[in-house]
């Protein structure tokens, strides 16, 4: 394990992996309901990387024979978020978006310049950063807001930097809404600066998941419930 990651928060995404290692591992026989059951409970209860490593310790990576990885137990799987690296490189799609009396998106899948340029004047507009790609490592995106207000909407372990000011506006810090502590910035991320100012208008810079990720979470959840649920009528059976 890599020097600090015992100690290193461990976020509900993160947790969410480990519990999908747990599951396949019940699902191979590996484990017994009554050992899943504990380890689940304390995947939920962790708060740290040490408290969940050991929980996996002993158990192969799903589809292979191997051991679980320390760094890998807490890596996205197929069906999470893809790996930064895997996300910077390529033509830039925009460089820029304006919006006057009216608004614009950019959201999805796309690439963001190296130096990406937002104006809106008596309008809106929306920047979502959770799927898009990057052209470069270091991305600079300017926000200029008059009488209107811009939205940008970053992932959990994207490195963010806010630099923005407002004159009888605001240029909001960046806001996460989540009970749990921030997700640690991940070492390949890549580095946004998020810049500019906003004049009687605004400009909020927001960390949150996707709705795809938010909805597997969900499912995730209903799944160990239902797990759950169906042990303790077999022991009641019993």
């Amino acid at each position: 394990m890599t020097s600090g990651l015992p100690e290193m928060r461990a976020s509900d995404a993160e947790r969410e992996r480990v519990a999908e290692v747990l599951r396949d591992a019940v699902a191979e026989g590996r484990l017994d309901m009554e050992e899943f059951d504990q380890r689940l409970d304390a995947v939920y209860k962790a708060r740290t990387h040490g408290e969940l490593e050991p929980l996996v310790r002993d158990l192969p990576a799903p589809g292979t024979g191997g051991p679980v990885a320390p760094d890998a137990a807490f890596a996205p799987s197929s069906g999470a978020r893809v790996s930064w690296r895997d996300r910077i490189g390529g033509p830039a799609t925009s460089r820029g978006a304006f919006a006057f009396w009216g608004g614009f998106g950019r959201k999805g899948t796309w690439t963001v310049g190296r130096r990406f340029t937002a104006f809106a004047m008596m309008g809106g507009g929306e920047i979502d950063l959770r799927e898009a790609r990057f052209e470069e490592r270091d991305t600079v995106i300017r926000c200029f807001a008059i009488m209107g207000g811009l939205a940008v909407t970053v992932p959990p372990g994207l490195d963010v930097n806010v630099k923005g000011f407002g004159f009888m506006g605001g240029f909001g810090d960046l806001a996460e809404k989540s009970s749990q502590p921030p997700e640690p910035v991940a070492p390949d991320s890549p580095r946004v600066t998020v810049t500019g100012f906003a004049l009687m208008g605004g400009v909020g810079v927001e960390r949150k998941i996707t709705r795809a990720e938010k909805q597997r979470l969900k499912e995730a959840r209903k799944q160990e419930k239902l797990a759950r649920k169906a042990e303790t009528d077999r022991k009641e059976l019993d």
